[in-house]
């Protein structure tokens, strides 16, 4: 057993545009509440349909999206009811149901595409990702140069006494408890995360660090983090105790 607290919470409105640091999140069966809800659909022939990605277009992360402030519990910080509000590189808002939205985003990637609202579009399904501080360290020792957190899109930060890289021998039945909730390896694609090229981007799209994602290919077997799913719902805030029961991957 490992014991430790929760560093930071982070929440990615809209897939594949910068995220938020939030003060609490509600886990439940959606993964993160109001992660990946809302996500921007490539509209070229030969995409039709698929979301766009910054596999596609590295320069979706120079836009950020968070949610606004809400007036009461149903709109919590924790759990959003409303829609994100985007910004673009100079700094101007939208609001998702803006008419103009789809058109400028469009003309800043350079595709046309279109926008959606929906639940659990995360990559591996409504799941949750969890990184861990040991390993963030680790990694930026053996690179010789630091590796900020936001390159690999986490939910959930972890600062524990594990020793760094546990997650690449974490396998089914793995537990991690945070505060009230309980999150587990278990289903279709959890486990240890295996990367993209997305964490090689800096969390701003400017510039690609090629040697990171070679790195983690040939120390990490490409691992960095755990995909978990949440089996008992509710709220978790930094600085709330952790406790993950590892199981052999």
């Amino acid at each position: 057993m490992y014991r430790g607290v929760v560093e930071s919470l982070f929440r990615w409105p809209v897939k594949s545009l910068r995220g938020e640091n939030v003060p609490a999140a509600r886990l439940d069966h959606r993964g993160m509440a109001g992660d990946r809800a809302y996500a921007l659909i490539d509209r070229r022939p030969a995409h039709d349909g698929k979301p766009l990605t910054v596999r596609q277009r590295p320069g979706m992360l120079s836009w950020s999206a968070a949610y606004a402030p809400g007036g009461g519990e149903a709109d919590s910080p924790a759990d959003p009811a409303g829609p994100p509000v985007l910004r673009s590189p100079d700094g101007t808002t939208w609001t998702w149901d803006d008419p103009g939205l789809s058109a400028a985003l469009a003309d800043s990637y350079g595709v046309p595409l279109s926008l959606r609202a929906a639940d659990g579009q995360q990559d591996r399904g409504p799941t949750v990702l969890v990184t861990f501080e040991a390993s963030r360290r680790a990694l930026g020792d053996e690179l010789g140069a630091e590796v900020e957190t936001a390159r690999f899109r986490p939910n959930v930060h972890l600062d524990v006494d594990a020793p760094p890289f546990l997650e690449e021998s974490c396998g089914e039945g793995t537990v991690l408890t945070v505060g009230e909730v309980v999150l587990e390896v278990t289903g279709e694609d959890a486990g240890p995360c295996i990367r993209c090229a997305v964490p090689s981007w800096d969390p701003h799209g400017r510039e690609r660090w090629p040697l990171l994602q070679k790195h983690l290919i040939a120390e990490h077997e490409n691992i960095f983090g755990l995909i978990m799913r949440v089996t008992r719902p509710g709220t978790v805030r930094p600085g709330d105790p952790a406790e993950l029961r590892p199981a052999a991957r």
